[in-house]
C-alpha cells in the first residue's frame, strides 16, 4: 500500500474540482449534494476533456481517413483500454461501450439469454435487485419459459446465503445480483455467488453501478461472467455505461442490435459481424462520453480508490449513528460496523418520504425519495417508499449535520 492510500481524503480540497458544488439554491442557500447514488458529480478536468473533443477533433469514429477521425478513433479505442485496466479486464476487447448500466444488462438477457434459456431453466436473481437487473430478466422468461427465483434477504437487509446455496441449484443457467445495493447500501459476496453459480454450470452477471464509483473492483478476481456499471455515477458524463464480459463468451453472443460500424462485410443476403467489442457497438457511439469516462476513471485513480472507499465509509458510519440516535428514524440495510457502501435509505416518522425530500430541497440538500427503483424491495421492507442520502468523495460531516437539522425541520412542520 502507497503512502497516498494512508493518507485520508481531504473532502474539502477535492469539492474545488466540481464546479457544480460552488452554486446555490434559490440564490443564498449552499448546494449540499447528496443523491450521488443516482448521479455522481462531475469534475472539471472531465468535463474540459470532452469540450476538448467537441474543440479539437469532433468526428466520427471507424468512418474516415481524415485526420479528425483518426484521432478520435485513437481515444474511442484507448478508452475502452482505459476501462478494461480500471476493472482489470484483459483488454477492450471484453469492454463494450453502451448507454448505461440498464442497457449493458438487458444486452446480456436478450443477446445471451433469449437464445440460451429454456423451460428447464431457473434464472436466479436477488431480492434487493434495481428494475434494471430485474425486469430483462423477467422479460426473457417469459418468452423462455425460464422459471425466476430470487434469493431472499435477511433482517439486517443481506443475502441469506444458506438460501442462496439452496435456489442456485443443477436447473441454474444464470445468477443476476446487484454486487451493492443502491437501496440498503449492502455489498453482496459476489466471488461467492459465482462460486456457486458456476459450481452447477450457471453464468453470473454483476450490477456493478453502486460499486465501481467507490471500491475497487477487479472482474477476474470476483470471477464474474458479466459485469456492468455507469458512467454517470463514477465522476464521469450520462449516456455511457460499460458491460465487461469474458471474452469467449462475447465471441459466441449474436449482436444484441444490428447496424452501421458493427460489421464485417454486409450483402444483399446477410452479414458477417465485426471484431469484438464493435460487433456490440452499432451506430455513432458516444465517442464524447467515452473520452470524458476514461478521464474520469483517471481522475479517481488519481484520487486512490482505496481512499474513496474509506471517505465514504467513514461518512456513512457517521450518518447512520446520528440518524440511530434519534429515535425517530427507521434506517435500512446492514448495521453500522459491516461492510456497506455510501448510502443510507430511512424514513422519518410522521413524514413521507416525498414530502421529506421536498422540506430537504428548501434548505438546498439534494436527496432521493421513493422506491429507488426497487419497489419489490420496499414491500418486502413493508413500507411504501423511503428517503435516501448517499455520499462521495467530496461530501462532509458538516453536509451530514445539515441534514440532520433539516429533520428537525419537517419534523416541527409536522408535529
Amino acid at each position: 500500500m502507497t503512502a497516498q492510500e494512508h493518507e485520508p481524503l481531504d473532502a474539502g480540497a477535492l469539492r474545488g474540482d466540481f464546479p457544480i458544488l460552488s452554486r446555490t439554491i434559490d440564490e443564498d442557500t449552499p448546494l449540499i449534494y447528496l443523491d450521488n447514488a443516482a448521479t455522481s458529480q462531475t469534475p472539471a478536468r472531465v468535463i474540459e476533456a470532452m469540450s476538448q473533443y467537441y474543440r479539437e477533433y469532433n468526428a466520427n469514429v471507424h468512418r474516415g481517413i481524415h485526420q479528425l477521425s483518426m484521432e478520435a478513433s485513437i481515444e474511442y479505442e484507448e478508452a475502452h483500454d482505459r476501462l478494461a485496466d480500471f476493472v482489470g479486464a484483459e483488454g477492450r476487447e471484453e469492454i463494450i461501450f453502451t448507454k448505461n448500466t440498464t442497457e449493458a444488462i438487458n444486452l446480456v438477457a436478450f443477446a445471451w439469454g433469449i437464445e440460451e434459456l429454456g423451460p428447464e431453466d431457473a434464472v436466479v436473481l436477488t431480492e434487493m435487485e434495481h428494475h434494471a437487473s430485474l425486469l430483462p430478466w423477467q422479460r426473457v422468461a417469459e418468452k423462455t419459459g425460464a422459471e425466476v427465483r430470487y434469493i431472499p434477504i435477511d433482517e439486517t437487509g443481506q443475502l441469506d446465503m444458506d438460501a442462496a446455496a439452496d435456489v442456485i441449484d443443477a436447473d441454474a443457467a444464470v445468477v443476476s445480483v446487484a454486487h451493492v445495493s443502491n437501496t440498503l447500501g449492502t455489498v453482496n459476496p459476489v466471488a461467492d455467488l459465482a462460486a456457486l453459480a458456476h459450481e452447477h454450470g450457471a453464468l453470473l452477471i454483476a450490477d456493478g453501478a453502486q460499486a465501481v464509483p467507490n471500491r475497487p473492483v477487479d472482474v477476474k478476481a470476483l470471477e464474474v461472467d458479466f459485469y456492468a456499471f455507469s458512467g454517470h455515477k463514477m465522476a464521469g458524463p450520462t449516456g455511457i455505461g460499460v458491460l465487461y464480459g469474458k471474452r469467449d463468451l462475447l465471441e459466441s453472443m449474436d449482436p444484441f442490435m444490428v447496424g452501421g460500424g458493427m460489421i464485417e462485410k454486409v450483402t444483399f443476403e446477410g452479414a458477417t459481424w465485426a471484431d469484438l467489442p464493435w460487433k456490440f457497438e452499432p451506430g455513432t457511439p458516444p465517442i464524447a462520453e467515452a473520452v470524458g469516462l476514461a478521464e474520469a476513471a483517471d481522475y479517481l485513480d488519481a484520487i486512490g480508490i482505496e481512499r474513496i472507499q474509506a471517505h465514504e465509509g467513514g461518512i456513512t458510519h457517521y450518518a447512520h449513528e446520528r440518524l440511530r440516535e434519534r429515535g425517530d428514524v427507521e434506517v435500512y440495510g446492514p448495521p453500522p460496523g459491516t461492510d456497506r457502501t455510501g448510502l443510507l435509505s430511512f424514513n422519518l416518522e410522521g413524514v413521507h418520504a416525498h414530502d421529506l425530500s421536498s422540506i430537504l430541497n428548501e434548505q438546498g440538500i439534494a436527496v432521493r425519495a421513493g422506491d429507488h427503483c426497487t419497489q419489490p424491495l420496499h414491500d418486502t421492507l413493508g413500507v411504501p417508499a423511503s428517503t435516501r442520502a448517499s455520499f462521495y468523495l467530496y461530501n462532509t460531516t458538516e453536509e451530514v449535520d445539515a441534514l440532520l437539522e433539516g429533520l428537525d425541520v419537517a419534523k416541527e412542520l409536522f408535529a
